[in-house]
């Protein structure tokens, strides 16, 4: 693949890995699941992905940013919320030679940072350690338990997915 494919091929797994996390967002809001004290983003296994490419870094935070804009989130969790997600996907990327502990990092990233997003972006009574463990809970049902699931599944088509570079990954795997 000449390096004009290998960049369009990028984006385009980036695009469709923000989509897919925009909808899973709004799929989680329709159940009240999205925002609050306590939540379960679906959309939030997908940060798993960097296991398989590098496109997911980027996909999973342009994602993320869209659906709290699009779920009418505040300012703050906007700009934070969309920071917990990088910090957890960039941690997934770099421990994606390791199919589980590529789960940890959102889980980590996300119950630190939110939880001072509930306390001083909404003002939601409570403490930071029952933030911490209401969303970090939240995030071991999306990342790490939706997330094996979403690895075991991708893992025999990964190569028809995201081409030659997931394959190559597998094998030193």
């Amino acid at each position: 693949m000449n390096k004009t494919s290998n960049r369009t091929l990028y984006i385009v797994h980036a695009a469709v890995i923000a989509a897919l996390y925009v909808v899973l967002t709004a799929i989680a809001a329709g159940f009240d699941l999205a925002s609050g004290a306590i939540q379960v983003r679906f959309s939030e296994c997908l940060t798993i992905l960097p296991y398989f490419t590098n496109a997911a870094v980027p996909g999973v935070t342009l994602g993320c940013l869209i659906a709290n804009i699009v779920t009418g989130s505040a300012m703050p969790d906007v700009i934070f919320g969309t920071l917990a997600t990088l910090v957890g996907a960039v941690g997934s990327y770099l421990l994606r030679k390791n199919r589980f502990l590529v789960s940890i990092p959102p889980v980590l990233a996300n119950a630190i940072i939110i939880p001072f997003v509930l306390k001083y972006a909404y003002g939601i009574e409570g403490s930071f350690f029952f933030f911490a463990l209401t969303v970090g809970a939240g995030e071991i049902i999306t990342c790490v338990i939706f997330g094996q699931i979403l690895i075991s599944a991708l893992k025999p088509i990964q190569g028809k997915i995201f081409g030659v570079q997931a394959d190559a990954v597998a094998k030193q795997k």
